[in-house]
């Protein structure tokens, strides 16, 4: 069999993946799972199943007692560098709705829930409309909803990126009104009337395109105990984690962390971490 990846096409590199992906977080895969998951018949899932062998032939091992593949002891990724990220992010998808059971590749979800998160209403046609002007570099004129002001008002908007804060979805968008880049809650936006070519440039767009890292550690006031664990926590190494943010989104981000606020004014055990470079980053955030 020839095992040269570069001769493989695209869905059977996929299917590939997935009798990994199945392998590393499941320990099992056998025919009727790539027959589920990609409608293929049982000889092409045959194939599929060799196929992967003659790349990784100590990877999986066929348990007779199982009638299955299971992990081989020798077990060595080949086809995709195995990700917690992303096994938790199909998880909470699938959790939320967001992604269709069928569509998942974990085969045997774990027991899950999380804190409730008030729904954000984003209208569809208005994200269309925001997408949309991104795509055709074009400015919309949107009947915006802030805080500052107690009605709606109109105005033009010249949307480059779609932004999240870690709660709600923004627009960043260059503001004709105010003659600035700043962001808009996609929220917000109360309905758009018309469309017309823009002359903004997103490169000008300076916070959006520049980052500052965060150094965060543990409260100094933790215990050596306490701080080990914060540390683990946060993946940091020698007592400190660096985070890069785009400038546009610091506030967002320092808020989200809860370094928005003087750390006296928490417990250290509700604190748990503070900003090492404060000075450096306060100055950027003004």
């Amino acid at each position: 069999m020839e095992n040269d990846r570069s001769e493989l096409r695209w869905g059977v590199e996929q299917r590939l993946e997935f009798i990994e992906f199945r392998l590393f977080w499941e320990g099992h895969v056998n025919r009727s799972d790539l027959m589920d998951q990609f409608g293929v018949s049982v000889n092409q899932a045959s194939t599929d199943l060799n196929r992967y062998i003659g790349f990784a032939p100590d990877n999986m091992v066929y348990d007779k007692s199982a009638r299955t593949y299971v992990r081989g002891p020798g077990f060595t990724p080949q086809f995709l560098e195995p990700d917690a990220s992303r096994y938790l992010t199909q998880l909470r998808s699938v959790a939320d709705g967001i992604l269709d059971r069928e569509d998942s590749w974990i085969a045997d979800l774990p027991p899950y829930a999380a804190a409730p998160t008030p729904v954000r209403g984003v209208n569809p046609a208005t994200l269309r409309s925001v997408v949309g002007a991104i795509r055709g570099s074009e400015a919309i004129e949107v009947k915006y909803q802030s805080l500052s002001g107690p009605e709606p008002r109109w105005r033009w908007i010249a949307p480059h990126a779609i932004g999240f804060d870690g709660f709600r979805w923004h627009a960043r968008a260059f503001c004709m009104t105010d003659d600035c880049f700043k962001d808009f809650l996609l929220s917000r936006i109360l309905d758009i009337r018309g469309s017309r070519e823009s002359e903004a440039s997103s490169d000008d767009d300076r916070d959006w395109h520049s980052e500052v890292t965060l150094e965060v550690g543990p409260h100094p006031a933790l215990s050596e105990t306490q701080a080990k664990v914060i540390a683990l926590d946060y993946g940091m190494y020698n007592g400190k984690a660096k985070i890069k943010v785009r400038r546009a989104l610091l506030y967002y981000a320092l808020r989200r962390l809860g370094l928005d606020t003087d750390p006296s004014a928490r417990r250290p055990q509700d604190q748990q971490i503070v900003l090492l470079n404060s000075e450096a980053v306060h100055e950027v955030h003004g």
